[in-house]
Protein backbone atom coordinates (compact mmCIF):
# COMPACT_ATOMS: atom_id res chain seq x y z
CA UNK A 1 0.00 0.00 0.00
CA UNK A 2 1.47 3.37 -0.95
CA UNK A 3 1.20 6.58 1.01
CA UNK A 4 -1.40 9.01 -0.29
CA UNK A 5 -2.02 12.72 0.19
CA UNK A 6 -5.28 14.00 1.66
CA UNK A 7 -6.70 17.43 2.48
CA UNK A 8 -6.80 18.70 6.06
CA UNK A 9 -10.61 18.35 6.08
CA UNK A 10 -10.34 14.69 5.01
CA UNK A 11 -7.65 14.17 7.66
CA UNK A 12 -9.94 15.58 10.35
CA UNK A 13 -12.69 13.14 9.31
CA UNK A 14 -10.24 10.24 9.54
CA UNK A 15 -9.12 11.44 12.99
CA UNK A 16 -12.74 11.56 14.12
CA UNK A 17 -12.96 7.93 13.00
CA UNK A 18 -9.89 7.02 15.12
CA UNK A 19 -6.87 7.77 12.91
CA UNK A 20 -3.64 8.86 14.59
CA UNK A 21 -2.11 12.21 13.52
CA UNK A 22 1.71 12.37 13.78
CA UNK A 23 3.59 15.67 13.62
CA UNK A 24 7.09 14.86 12.28
CA UNK A 25 8.53 18.32 13.03
CA UNK A 26 11.05 18.98 15.77
CA UNK A 27 9.91 19.35 19.37
CA UNK A 28 10.69 23.07 19.35
CA UNK A 29 8.46 23.62 16.31
CA UNK A 30 5.66 21.53 17.79
CA UNK A 31 5.82 23.40 21.11
CA UNK A 32 5.27 26.73 19.36
CA UNK A 33 2.41 25.72 17.05
CA UNK A 34 0.53 22.42 16.71
CA UNK A 35 -2.67 20.56 15.96
CA UNK A 36 -4.14 19.76 19.40
CA UNK A 37 -4.62 16.02 18.75
CA UNK A 38 -1.27 15.47 17.03
CA UNK A 39 1.43 13.31 18.59
CA UNK A 40 4.88 14.79 18.08
CA UNK A 41 7.48 12.29 16.89
CA UNK A 42 10.35 14.04 15.09
CA UNK A 43 11.20 12.42 11.77
CA UNK A 44 14.68 11.37 12.91
CA UNK A 45 13.13 9.47 15.86
CA UNK A 46 10.15 7.94 14.06
CA UNK A 47 9.69 4.18 14.16
CA UNK A 48 6.73 1.83 13.94
CA UNK A 49 6.81 1.59 17.76
CA UNK A 50 5.45 5.17 17.91
CA UNK A 51 2.41 4.41 15.77
CA UNK A 52 -0.97 3.15 16.93
CA UNK A 53 -4.16 2.09 15.21
CA UNK A 54 -4.98 1.07 11.68
CA UNK A 55 -4.72 4.52 10.08
CA UNK A 56 -1.87 7.01 10.48
CA UNK A 57 -1.72 10.58 9.18
CA UNK A 58 1.56 12.50 8.94
CA UNK A 59 2.06 16.24 8.81
CA UNK A 60 4.78 18.87 9.02
CA UNK A 61 4.76 22.66 8.61
CA UNK A 62 4.19 22.99 4.85
CA UNK A 63 4.01 19.43 3.56
CA UNK A 64 7.53 19.45 2.08
CA UNK A 65 9.21 17.33 4.76
CA UNK A 66 6.46 14.74 4.67
CA UNK A 67 6.57 14.56 0.87
CA UNK A 68 10.37 14.26 0.89
CA UNK A 69 10.20 11.51 3.54
CA UNK A 70 7.23 9.65 2.04
CA UNK A 71 9.15 6.39 1.59
CA UNK A 72 10.41 6.49 5.20
CA UNK A 73 6.93 7.28 6.52
CA UNK A 74 5.41 4.43 4.52
CA UNK A 75 8.08 2.04 5.81
CA UNK A 76 7.35 3.06 9.43
CA UNK A 77 3.62 2.67 8.91
CA UNK A 78 4.03 -0.86 7.58
CA UNK A 79 0.66 -2.40 6.73
CA UNK A 80 -1.30 0.49 8.21
CA UNK A 81 -3.31 2.77 5.99
CA UNK A 82 -1.28 6.00 5.92
CA UNK A 83 -1.62 9.48 4.51
CA UNK A 84 0.24 12.76 4.26
CA UNK A 85 -1.75 15.88 5.12
CA UNK A 86 -1.46 18.06 2.01
CA UNK A 87 0.02 21.47 2.83
CA UNK A 88 0.85 20.50 6.42
CA UNK A 89 0.05 22.71 9.38
CA UNK A 90 -0.26 25.81 7.19
CA UNK A 91 -3.07 24.26 5.14
CA UNK A 92 -4.64 22.86 8.32
CA UNK A 93 -4.90 26.35 9.79
CA UNK A 94 -6.01 27.87 6.48
CA UNK A 95 -8.86 25.31 6.39
CA UNK A 96 -10.08 26.75 9.70
CA UNK A 97 -9.21 23.63 11.70
CA UNK A 98 -8.01 23.96 15.31
CA UNK A 99 -4.39 24.97 15.93
CA UNK A 100 -2.75 25.68 19.29
CA UNK A 101 -0.21 28.52 19.27
CA UNK A 102 2.14 29.20 22.16
CA UNK A 103 3.99 32.43 21.44
CA UNK A 104 5.80 32.08 24.77
CA UNK A 105 7.58 28.95 23.47
CA UNK A 106 11.01 29.66 22.00
CA UNK A 107 11.30 30.19 18.27
CA UNK A 108 12.41 27.11 16.30
CA UNK A 109 16.16 26.53 16.61
CA UNK A 110 16.70 26.54 12.85
CA UNK A 111 15.12 29.99 12.60
CA UNK A 112 17.23 31.23 15.51
CA UNK A 113 20.39 30.02 13.76
CA UNK A 114 19.38 31.67 10.48
CA UNK A 115 18.63 34.98 12.22
CA UNK A 116 21.89 34.94 14.21
CA UNK A 117 24.03 33.87 11.24
CA UNK A 118 22.41 36.36 8.87
CA UNK A 119 22.82 39.17 11.39
CA UNK A 120 26.49 38.35 11.98
CA UNK A 121 27.22 38.18 8.23
CA UNK A 122 25.42 41.49 7.68
CA UNK A 123 27.25 43.19 10.57
CA UNK A 124 30.63 41.81 9.48
CA UNK A 125 30.10 42.94 5.90
CA UNK A 126 28.88 46.42 6.84
CA UNK A 127 31.69 46.91 9.34
CA UNK A 128 34.23 45.82 6.71
CA UNK A 129 32.87 48.46 4.33
CA UNK A 130 32.39 51.27 6.86
CA UNK A 131 35.00 50.74 9.60
CA UNK A 132 37.85 48.39 8.73
CA UNK A 133 38.29 45.76 5.99
CA UNK A 134 39.35 43.14 8.59
CA UNK A 135 35.72 42.84 9.78
CA UNK A 136 35.04 40.76 6.65
CA UNK A 137 36.58 37.85 8.58
CA UNK A 138 33.46 37.78 10.77
CA UNK A 139 31.32 37.09 7.72
CA UNK A 140 33.84 34.52 6.45
CA UNK A 141 33.92 32.77 9.86
CA UNK A 142 30.12 32.50 9.99
CA UNK A 143 29.96 31.26 6.39
CA UNK A 144 32.59 28.62 7.13
CA UNK A 145 30.69 27.57 10.26
CA UNK A 146 27.45 27.15 8.31
CA UNK A 147 29.24 25.14 5.63
CA UNK A 148 30.79 22.91 8.32
CA UNK A 149 27.37 22.45 9.94
CA UNK A 150 25.84 21.47 6.63
CA UNK A 151 28.55 18.91 5.90
CA UNK A 152 28.85 17.36 9.36
CA UNK A 153 25.45 17.92 10.94
CA UNK A 154 27.15 19.62 13.93
CA UNK A 155 26.10 23.24 14.45
CA UNK A 156 28.05 25.06 17.15
CA UNK A 157 25.78 28.09 16.85
CA UNK A 158 22.69 25.96 17.56
CA UNK A 159 24.41 24.47 20.60
CA UNK A 160 25.27 27.96 21.84
CA UNK A 161 21.75 29.27 21.20
CA UNK A 162 20.24 26.27 23.01
CA UNK A 163 22.00 27.47 26.18
CA UNK A 164 20.45 30.93 26.01
CA UNK A 165 17.93 31.73 28.76
CA UNK A 166 14.94 31.88 26.42
CA UNK A 167 15.62 28.31 25.24
CA UNK A 168 16.32 26.64 28.59
CA UNK A 169 12.69 25.82 29.38
CA UNK A 170 12.16 24.16 25.98
CA UNK A 171 15.22 21.92 26.36
CA UNK A 172 15.13 21.27 30.10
Amino acid sequence: MSIRTISPAEAMKKMEAGAMLVDIRGRDEHARERVPQARNVPLDQLSSDHLEGETVLFHCKSGMRTQNAAAQLQACAGDRECYIVDGGLGAWEKAGLPVVKDKSAPMEMQRQVMIAAGTLVLIGTLLSLLVAPAFIYLAIFVGAGLTFAGITGFCGMAMLLAKMPWNRTAHA
